[in-house]
C-alpha cells in the first residue's frame, strides 16, 4: 500500500453516492457519513451506538437505505426510533440490514437467503438483467439501486427501501 492507503501507485477506485467519491480506503461508516443520501441512516448508526461496530475489522455486506427510504416509512417513525428509550428497536433494525462477509453483486444469487447480524433473514431476487432486490421477513421489497460500493472492511449496497424484521 502506498501512503493514500490504496494497492499500487494509483488512486483507489471508488464509487459516487450522494456526492461524494467512496473508496475503498475507507470504512464503511466514515464513507457513508460523506453521502448527502444517508444522513438518516449515519444519525441513526449512531443513535443506536453501532458506528464502531461498523467501523470493525468486519467484514460486513450493508443493506444502507437512502434518506428517501426511510422517508417512506410512517410520518415521525424515525424520529421516535433514535429517542434513547428506542435504541432496541432502532438496533434490530439496522442490523436487519447487516450482513456478515463481503458479498458483492455478483455473489449474489436469485432465491439466496441470507441470514443478517440481527438473526432473521433476507431473500435476495435477482433479476436475469442483474438487478437486484430484497425481500424482508416481512414480505416488503427494496431494490438495490447502487451495488458493490466498496469499503476497507466490507461492501456497501445502496437500498430504496428500509427492511423490516418480524421482531
Amino acid at each position: 500500500m502506498d501512503a493514500s492507503g490504496s494497492m499500487g501507485g494509483g488512486t483507489a477506485a471508488g464509487v459516487m453516492v450522494g456526492g461524494a467519491m467512496m473508496t475503498p480506503d475507507k470504512d464503511i461508516v466514515t464513507n457513508a457519513v460523506g453521502s448527502s443520501e444517508h444522513t438518516t441512516l449515519v444519525a441513526a448508526v449512531k443513535a443506536a451506538g453501532l458506528a464502531s461496530t461498523l467501523q470493525g475489522a468486519g467484514p460486513f455486506t450493508v443493506f444502507a437505505p437512502t434518506n428517501a427510504a426511510f422517508d417512506k416509512l410512517p410520518a415521525g417513525t424515525v424520529n421516535t426510533l433514535v429517542q434513547p428509550a428506542n435504541k432496541a428497536k432502532l438496533t434490530t433494525i439496522l442490523t436487519y440490514h447487516v450482513v456478515p462477509g463481503r458479498l458483492r453483486a455478483a455473489d449474489l444469487t436469485n432465491g439466496q437467503v441470507l441470514t443478517t447480524v440481527e438473526g432473521e433473514q433476507l431473500t435476495v431476487m435477482k433479476s436475469t438483467g442483474g438487478s437486484v432486490m430484497l425481500k424482508d421477513a416481512k414480505g416488503g421489497m427494496a431494490n438495490v439501486t447502487t451495488a458493490d460500493v466498496i469499503s476497507s472492511n466490507g461492501v456497501t449496497h445502496v437500498v430504496d427501501t428500509v427492511l423490516m424484521p418480524t421482531k
